[in-house]
């Protein structure tokens, strides 16, 4: 009887030191450079994606545009804003994009928001360098993730 009472203990402390989390985080960052007619890959085939993705690499005039596809999750039913910055690198000059998007927790799970950027704005930027992508409450900075050389 006493080792139930132990496990129990033991297992109902481990649930809620566990359940103590931050509001929300970024989990995860893809970026993607898009074609002329704004598509990431050809088929649905991961490795034809990654495939595709290093010959948008290897040939900048057949971009259009590039995106970010962020997974994140929240404890918290607050609105909350996904920024996504990118710096970026044309001839000698450096180059900066921002995007934001309003997002909101619904569900249990995490979920992928896209901020894309194309047309003029993405012409005038370059090769991408360093990117980060950030969740805010307000003016309060919840979360972050960022590429190494940012």
């Amino acid at each position: 009887m006493t080792r139930l009472v132990i496990i129990l203990l033991a297992f109902g402390f481990c649930w809620t030191s566990s359940t103590v989390a931050a509001p929300a985080k970024v989990k995860k960052v893809l970026s993607f450079y898009l074609d002329k007619e704004g598509r990431q890959s050809l088929s649905p085939s991961l490795y034809d994606r990654d495939a595709y993705q290093a010959e948008l690499r290897r040939k900048p005039a057949e971009r259009s545009g590039l995106r970010f596809d962020v997974q994140w999750n929240a404890a918290t039913l607050a609105p909350l804003t996904l920024r996504v910055e990118a710096r970026g690198a044309k001839g000698l000059e450096t180059t900066r994009l921002v995007g934001e998007k309003g997002v909101q927790k619904k569900g249990f799970f995490s979920r992928w928001t896209s901020v894309a950027f194309s047309g003029d704005e993405y012409k005038k930027f370059g090769e991408l360098v360093a990117w980060r992508a950030t969740l805010w409450q307000g003016s309060i900075l919840v979360s972050e993730q960022k590429s190494f050389l940012w």
